[in-house]
């Protein structure tokens, strides 16, 4: 029989929380976050985390579960959420993955590669130039060097940046093409539907989620972290919305700015999530106008397994 797994992706507010939901209600279904911030506990109001009411719609996997100062990676991810889809299907639970991080999307689509060693000299000499001159520096040598695989990442991503400078000293070629050349055969038929705004709509759509993510309290929940005595330096907190946040209490500026560079961050970073999709000719796409057409964007999906 064939094994089938649903991907709903795009980017941020594009309505995917929403859909993953119903689908997951209608076909009793449960969800696979691909959140690279989700996962955190804390974290949920500047990651736009499902509500505690919207958990309890269906089982979500990799959401609230580690600590923000607990690691976790790309590779972790591709083991841990194909055990889940194995176990899913066992009992007979056609698995929603949903997210907008298109590297944890990839990982369990196509696998990742890493066989490519390591060369301790040279991530020597990148970790100084990092404590030295900044993240900034390192992602403008990936840029200068191998720009396809610095469109994929963040600045503040560096230990990303360092392994793609460190693929592309060994090998000398880009990390992405490394990826591409080293695909997973698996047994699972992946079914990814995306969907698609228009810009101006969306990033309006942006702006209406971070004023609302200000209502409910970020600044509070920002204070909340670090006054736990979580580190405003740790890579979970290193995320648009609370990095802009941490540096409005640090007094870098004041609030009226720290939410224009929200809205401006969050306007790129959905950019970069739609150019990273968009190079996947598998991604079935939906274009949508407004969220109330969700309903019948999953009455589509779901025809396709009926």
């Amino acid at each position: 029989m064939e094994k089938r797994v649903i991907v709903i992706l795009g980017p941020t507010c594009s309505g995917k929380t929403s859909l993953s939901l119903l689908l997951a209600r209608l076909l009793n279904s449960e969800v696979i976050s691909a959140d690279s911030r989700q996962i955190y506990k804390i974290l949920s109001i500047g990651t736009a985390k499902p509500t505690i009411s919207e958990l309890q719609i269906a089982k979500h996997h990799f959401v609230d579960i580690l600590n923000p100062n607990e690691d976790f990676n790309v590779s972790r991810f591709e083991i841990e959420a194909l055990k889940i889809i194995d176990k899913l299907h066992e009992q007979s639970i056609l698995p929603i993955v949903v997210g907008g991080s298109g590297l944890y999307i990839k990982s369990i689509v196509d696998g990742l590669w890493n066989d490519v060693e390591t060369d301790s000299t040279f991530r020597e000499k990148l970790m100084q130039q990092k404590a030295d001159f900044g993240n900034q520096f390192l992602y403008n040598q990936l840029l200068k060097v191998d720009p396809q695989s610095a469109e994929t990442m963040l600045p503040q991503n560096w230990k990303r940046v360092i392994r793609a400078l460190e693929v592309f000293q060994l090998t000398g070629k880009s990390l992405v093409e490394f990826h591409n050349e080293h695909k997973r055969e698996t047994e699972y038929i992946f079914y990814q539907f995306g969907l698609s705004w228009n810009r101006e709509v969306l990033y309006k759509n942006i702006e209406i989620r971070v004023d609302e993510m200000l209502k409910a309290g970020l600044v509070d929940e920002v204070k909340s972290i670090l006054e736990m005595g979580y580190s405003h330096e740790l890579n979970s907190l290193n995320t648009v919305g609370y990095k802009e946040i941490v540096a409005y209490l640090n007094g870098e500026f004041n609030l009226e700015r720290a939410i224009e560079l929200i809205k401006r961050n969050t306007r790129r970073f959905a950019k970069r999530q739609m150019t990273w999709f968009r190079k996947d000719e598998n991604i079935d796409w939906f274009k949508i106008k407004d969220k109330n057409e969700i309903p019948i964007i999953a009455d589509e999906i779901i025809k396709k397994f009926c």
